[in-house]
């Protein structure tokens, strides 16, 4: 007969303080080892994912000006960056209704987008805003977090269980959103996002647990998952998540420039109560068992060959070094320039933002910074070639902690399976 156990019986053990709960960093470390914990040893392991996540989006309700002040909103920028007002018109109650997209750009500066402007609202930085009404006022004030009335982010697709890397085969560099910077040709670099075997979907790829209703942590408060996200397909799953914006940790969420603007980043834990041992079994997966396809950054869908996690993760830092000796000043710093969370500025790096995407140990031309990326070797037309790992759209570490942060809410009581 097939070991099974129930939610209630997690749940108690929960309460008795005798559930046997692991990240998935932890299990799989144990996997590594030879010294895996049986199905009757293990209750709960929480995965998590951190990424750039396209399909956020935010619905807000701030207060700009006293009410009678303006008809209703048509047109509204913070920071300069568009939102959509609406839907809900407020008509004359100086309050506005906004959808912000995390891909929205700011009309000054292209760089900067919704991914930032978020996590500047989270760090409780003011915020410029600009109000154009339909009766043809300008409004403009200054808010933070506290003249914001409600916050929900809705992410229409995250936690991706499947990703392409990319290269540029092409003698011209290319300018993408899978790049920092545009991507050099004659497959000078790699990019790629996913944390492989840490994902909560890679280790629940027939969601047996991982499904409409099931409690997470996006970006470090409790959420809900919505159901299946758009473009999402039982071959290449992803998730429509929401939760409470102004109960997120901004260490969790930000900005991330690339070749095409400013992008978003979030992060997302998942548990999974090991309830039968099909999902115990599945939990067995490791990060070179994930296989992903390489692909030309040009066409996107034009494969060159396949690696796994392993290979692209293996024992690589996960964090730079900075040695301030060899930094030579320079009149205009490339790192400073290109860094996608802009974690480095005045010669320092800020770990706070820091994504550990591997931009400034590969740029700086002086070496300053040490960071072991690692590199792919693949097969193209026949030949051995061996591409260097340049930038990385996702950060393990962040995932970690929030898996971590969840299985001590677990064991603490604060997180509750229903």
């Amino acid at each position: 007969m097939t070991n099974k156990r129930s939610i209630a019986e997690i749940n108690q053990k929960i309460e008795d303080g005798e559930a046997k709960i692991f990240t998935a960093e932890e299990f799989k470390k144990l996997i590594k080892d030879d010294d895996a914990p049986s199905f009757e040893e293990v209750d709960v392991v929480t995965c998590g994912t951190c990424g750039v996540m396209s399909g956020t989006a935010a619905i807000l309700n701030f207060i700009v000006s006293e009410p009678g002040e303006f008809i209703r909103a048509s047109e509204v920028y913070l920071n300069g960056v568009p939102a959509y007002a609406g839907p809900c018109p407020n008509e004359w109650l100086g309050s506005v209704d906004v959808i912000l997209h995390g891909t929205a750009h700011s009309i000054y500066d292209e760089s900067y987008g919704g991914g930032f402007l978020l996590k500047d609202i989270l760090d409780g930085k003011e915020i410029d805003v600009r109000v154009e009404s339909a009766d043809g006022k300008t409004i403009e004030n200054k808010i933070t977090m506290k003249d914001i009335t409600r916050a929900q982010i809705i992410g229409s697709r995250m936690s991706f269980k499947n990703y392409t890397a990319f290269t540029n085969p092409n003698e011209e560099s290319v300018s993408s959103i899978f790049g920092a910077i545009p991507l050099e040709g004659n497959l000078r670099g790699l990019t790629f996002s996913g944390c492989g075997a840490l994902n909560p979907l890679q280790n629940d790829c027939a969601q047996n647990i991982i499904k409409e209703g099931t409690k997470v942590l996006l970006n470090g408060t409790q959420g809900y998952i919505l159901g299946n996200g758009t473009r999402s397909s039982p071959e290449k799953p992803n998730l429509m998540l929401s939760a409470d914006l102004t109960k997120m940790d901004p260490y969790y969420m930000g900005g991330f420039k690339t070749g095409q603007g400013g992008e978003v980043y979030d992060t997302v834990a998942i548990p999974i109560p090991v309830l039968t041992e099909e999902i115990y079994n599945n939990l067995l997966i490791m990060d070179e068992d994930v296989k992903i396809p390489v692909a030309d950054i040009k066409g996107r869908h034009l494969p060159l060959g396949e690696t796994d996690y392993g290979k692209l993760w293996a024992e690589n830092d996960l964090r730079p070094k900075y040695d301030s000796d060899k930094c030579l000043k320079c009149d205009s710093c490339i790192v400073e320039e290109i860094c996608p969370t802009n974690a480095f500025a005045s010669e320092r790096i800020d770990f706070t933002y820091c994504f550990g995407c591997g931009m400034c140990a590969n740029y700086c031309p002086n070496n300053a910074f040490d960071m072991n990326t690692g590199d792919v070797n693949l097969k193209i037309n026949g030949n051995e070639v061996n591409i260097p790992i340049i930038c990385r759209q996702s950060d393990r570490l962040r995932a970690n902690k929030l898996s971590l942060k969840l299985k001590e809410m677990i064991e603490n009581k604060e997180f509750k399976f229903d």
